[in-house]
């Protein structure tokens, strides 16, 4: 098992324009067992500045967007975005972290950073994290930053070719009148 790093070292930066070298190279490393199949791969330059464009007109109306850096270098990326219509007060977090850098409770500090961010700057009463039913430590990560696991979709995604369940957690933003 892995030894837990120092989590004080761990900080969220707000994408740049710049960073598309970076995030195509991280894009192109990480491990796709637990992520959507919306992370093209190979995750080009292209690719990469497409994204950094589109958050780049979302961040902070609708979206926090940031790189995960671990002594300055860019290790993940994590995001929370902010749904619409009837589902507008609700937003979906996502993440993903290169894999020498997992199981040290570092994704649990950059989860906790970007909620505090996200319910601060975003018109949200709730995030929602989705997570396929075998990634245990996805799960681990949410339940450890206060989200509760609200339900689960059978047969809800095919991943590798296989059917696997999708487990709904949920985190409220704490008030004293919701309504």
């Amino acid at each position: 098992m892995s030894k837990l790093a120092d989590t004080s070292r761990i900080q969220l930066k707000k994408w740049d324009l710049t960073d598309a070298d970076d995030l195509s190279a991280i894009g192109n490393a990480v491990d796709r067992t637990f992520l959507s199949d919306r992370l093209p791969f190979p995750y080009t330059k292209e690719d990469a500045d497409w994204w950094l464009n589109m958050i780049a007109e979302h961040e902070g109306k609708d979206g926090v967007f940031r790189a995960i850096l671990l002594d300055d270098k860019i290790i993940g990326t994590i995001s929370i975005e902010q749904k619409s219509g009837v589902y507008r007060k609700d937003a979906e977090i996502g993440y993903f972290l290169l894999t020498d850098n997992q199981s040290k409770g570092l994704m649990t500090e950059a989860v906790k950073q970007i909620c505090e961010i996200a319910f601060s700057e975003l018109d949200i009463i709730r995030i929602t994290g989705l997570v396929y039913e075998p990634n245990i430590a996805s799960q681990k990560v949410l339940k450890k930053n206060g989200f509760s696991l609200e339900g689960t979709m059978k047969n809800a995604v095919i991943k590798n070719g296989k059917v696997q369940d999708l487990c709904i957690y949920g985190k409220l933003k704490e008030t004293d009148s919701m309504r």
